[in-house]
């Protein structure tokens, strides 16, 4: 199991970080995840005066005509991507993940790159530190807030990765890795259904996901075997 959860921090942390540095990521460079501290019910690992949330999309979703404003040209590539018959979908993803990086700064794209290549090496609290420099100076940028969770689940400290989840999916509701990184956060908390559901969420964003269809898969027919 604890392989296989590496391939899939791969998969969906670090995709949009190969992509950044122009080379893939395997499984074997990912550095494992450091294990949560044990927590008390309600509470998360590592995080235990953070309560584990009712639900894997954010809190308040944003009133009409408050949520975030994408060009029509990315809004495009967001309704390509959604095609399952889209045989041109990691062009489509590649473009998408292009976008998402770009935060309309020289500073701050610099600590963003500087902030995953620190976590590609497994100097977590490196990572974390450039990245709270960047959610600090640029909070209205999603991808700051995507990275700092990544590194804060390989840190071990599971409540405030799901807090900038949350954070990145009010900024941007399209964030279909934010959605696969919560649901495997659930799975890993022991809640399959909340897991399940972010999953389902991330699926319908970006059915090209591998991985995340493979975990949707895996937990219908647990759940299927537990109803038996």
């Amino acid at each position: 199991m604890a392989s296989s959860r590496f391939r899939f921090v791969a998969a969906i942390a670090f995709g949009l970080s190969a992509l950044a540095a122009g080379r893939g990521v395997v499984a074997q460079d990912v550095p494992a995840p450091m294990p949560p501290d044990t927590a008390p019910p309600g509470g998360l690992p590592g995080d235990p005066a953070v309560p584990l949330p009712n639900s894997p999309l954010p809190a308040v979703p944003p009133a009409p005509g408050e949520a975030p404003q994408e060009p029509e040209a990315l809004l495009q590539l967001y309704r390509e991507l959604s095609d399952p018959a889209n045989q041109n979908w990691a062009i489509t993803e590649a473009d998408i993940q292009r976008e998402w990086s770009k935060s309309g700064s020289p500073a701050m794209d610099l600590l963003l790159r500087r902030g995953r290549e620190a976590i590609q090496m497994g100097d977590f609290d490196a990572a974390i530190e450039h990245l709270t420099a960047l959610t600090d100076h640029a909070p209205d940028f999603p991808e700051g807030w995507n990275a700092r969770a990544t590194a804060f689940y390989m840190k071990g400290r599971l409540g405030l990765a799901v807090g900038d989840i949350q954070r990145t999916l009010a900024l941007n509701p399209h964030h279909y890795g934010a959605l696969a990184g919560l649901g495997l956060i659930f799975e890993q908390l022991d809640r399959p259904d909340m897991a399940l559901k972010a999953y389902r969420a991330s699926l319908a964003l970006n059915p090209h996901q591998d991985p995340v269809a493979e975990a949707v898969k895996r937990l219908e027919t647990s759940d299927a075997g537990t109803a038996l």
